[in-house]
Order: C-alpha cells, then structure tokens, then sequence
C-alpha cells in the first residue's frame, strides 16, 4: 500500500469535519521553565465523539492560539472540555478509524456494494475503543482483538461500543494472527491501528490543526508506538511547513523506532519488554517505517522512571489525567537528550494523546520518589 499524502491528510480533514473535536492546544508556564522552551499541548485527550457545546468554567491549564478549538473552556460539571453526554473516546485515535470508515462508507456508495460484513482490528485499547465507536455509528459490526494485559478501562470501553472483543496474548504476533483468524471466520475487513494509510491519513489532521492554531511553532513530539500518528503528522508537517521538526518519542523498552532509525532498517521489537506506556508496545511496520525514515527528524528514547515523571507533572501542574503513554513527550522533551536540539527550537508542540487511565491500576505512584520536585 502506497503511503499517503497531503491530499488524502486534506481529505481525512473534510470527512472527519464536524465528527470529532479540534482540540485545544494548551500552555502551562511551570512545564515552560522546567523544560526552558514554550511548550504548547495538543490536547487529543479530549477527543470525542458526538455533539459538542462550549461551556463556561475554569481551569489551570491555559488555552492558546486561534480557532474554535483554542477557546473552549473546562466544564467542572462535565469533567471533560464540552457537554456530549456520549462516551469518550479519549484518543488522538478516532481520527484514524473514523476516516477509515468514512473511506469505507463512501467506496460503498460509489460502487453501489453494500457495506462491509465487519471490521477488525488489533490494538492495546485505544484505536480498539474509536474503530468500535465509528463502527457503531455506521451500523457494522466490529471485533476487537485485544491482549489480555490491555488496562480494564480499555476493555470496557471497547464492549460499550457493543463491538465484540476477542481476547489474545500481548505480543505483536499473536495479536496480527488472532486478528486474521477473525478475519477469515467473519468475512470482515480488517482496519489495520497503524498501518492502514486512510488510519494514517487521519492521524494527520492534528497537524493541519496544529499549524493552524500555532504557525510559530518550530517542533512537534509525538509518542511512537506502531507510528500511525507520527507518520500522518510527519506527512503533513514537511509537506507545509518543512523547516518544522518532528521528533518521534518512545520508551527505552520498547526502542524499535530508535533502533530501526539507527540502524536504517526496519528492526521491530521480538520480545518487548514491560513499558508503562501500554499502547506504544507494539512495533512501527512496513507502511510506517519509510515514513519515519525519511521524514522525522530524530527518535527520543525515555526511561520508565522519566514516564511516569512527567505524566505525574501533567496531572499536578496542569490538572489534566492523561494516560502514561501521553507522558512519552513530555518526558522526551525534559529528557537530557533534548538538550543538544538548537536553543532556536524554542516552540515545541507535545501531543498528548490519550487519557484512558486505569485507576485501579495505578500503584506505580507510590514507587515514585521525590514524584513533580
């Protein structure tokens, strides 16, 4: 499959208009002094689904920029920015799958076939939860093949969206098998969480927000998991702003887009190891890799301990309950690492992707020392 460009990143944005949220991008001046940057946040924890209204309130974080998504206000009423009354999804992911649908949906039309039978995917949780979501509002049945160590919240998500979840062992192997055993048995179609170019097309409009909300922005870090949202977001970036930098952020357990940029071949993790940052575990793959080779500029590797810093220093400083996962760029851009990036790339973005947290499973707090000093 042919990897996507600007034009179909421009096409995801007209499907997906007025199907999920331009999120804010947000400011906190503590996280500013700690990192000597200005850091501005994309907020894709917020990403939703349903109708949106802006409500009053307040809150520590500060919104920036222009646009109808730079000016939303929190909602103490709601928890959330807006007052939907559907379910979050939570996730940078609904773009990806709801564009892949949409795709799916309008290829129908035009060739006058009826609609899938199914869909099916693979995935940690996330895109799990936004396929399911898109698939119920279109009428097709969706299943979700999960692993079992995938967090609770995850899982209980994905079955309110009345898809059916099927269970498998959290390894990238038994994850793609399993998928297309329910493939095969269902004669659906599978939406692939990373691979798949209309899920990266979509993962490419955060730029397009990006760019709109920040011009003066001169980086953008993304945590890397399979490197759908990177690639979409490289895409786009160099496509309309090539002088902008975009750094690719994993985990030091899970360093296969690091080892694949250094060795200059894909090199996927066989045997990964624990991460907190659960729905960066799998690997990069065939689609993503040449996107991340030749248009990200540089792959940052953090600890556990760096992880779950700055995600504590998201929920203390800007009061905002991010997932781990989400804490990836936050820690890269504190991370000793960054320091030797040009003091002239003083405007970063942190995309923070995701805020479905396990709270039940949150015991790590209490292994932190010294936790936002």
């Amino acid at each position: 499959m042919a990897a996507p460009v600007l034009g179909e990143v421009r096409d995801a944005e007209r499907r997906l208009r007025g199907r999920v949220h331009r999120t804010p991008l947000l400011t906190c001046a503590g996280l500013d002094r700690r990192a000597g940057r200005r850091l501005l946040f994309k907020c894709e924890l917020f990403q939703r689904t349903g109708s949106f209204k802006v409500r009053g309130g307040g809150g520590t974080a500060k919104p920036r920029g222009k646009g109808n998504g730079a000016r939303r206000t929190f909602s103490p009423a709601h928890g959330l920015w807006g007052g939907s009354t559907h379910s979050p999804v939570l996730s940078f992911q609904i773009r990806g799958a709801l564009n892949a649908l949409r795709s799916l949906v309008e290829e129908s039309e035009r060739s006058g076939r009826e609609l899938p039978r199914a869909v099916v995917t693979h995935s940690s949780g996330n895109h799990g939860q936004a396929l399911a979501c898109a698939a119920q509002a279109e009428g097709i049945p969706a299943y979700i093949v999960v692993p079992r160590t995938a967090p609770q919240c995850k899982q209980d998500a994905i079955r309110a969206y009345g898809a059916t979840l099927v269970p498998c062992e959290p390894s990238d192997k038994s994850r793609a098998e399993t998928a297309a055993r329910v493939v095969q048995e269902t004669g659906g179609v599978l939406v692939h969480p990373n691979q798949e170019p209309a899920v990266i097309a979509g993962q490419g409009t955060i730029a397009l927000e990006v760019l709109e909300q920040a011009p003066e922005v001169n980086a953008v870090v993304v945590p890397v998991g399979g490197g759908g949202m990177v690639a979409g977001i490289a895409v786009a970036i160099k496509a309309l702003r090539p002088d902008v930098k975009v750094f690719a952020a994993e985990p030091c357990n899970v360093d296969d887009c690091y080892q694949s940029k250094v060795r200059g071949e894909l090199t996927p993790n066989l045997h990964p190891r624990d991460t907190i940052a659960d729905a960066v575990k799998t690997s990069i793959g065939p689609n993503t890799w040449p996107i991340i080779r030749d248009l990200v500029d540089d792959v940052l590797t953090v600890s556990e301990e760096e992880i779950k810093r700055a995600t504590w220093l998201v929920w203390e400083r800007m009061k905002l309950l991010i997932e781990p996962t989400a804490g990836v760029g936050l820690a890269a851009v504190l991370s000793e690492q960054f320091q030797a990036v040009p003091r002239d790339v003083q405007n970063i973005c942190i995309v923070l992707c995701g805020g479905n947290v396990d709270l039940r499973s949150l015991t790590w707090l209490t292994d932190l020392s010294g936790k936002a000093e």
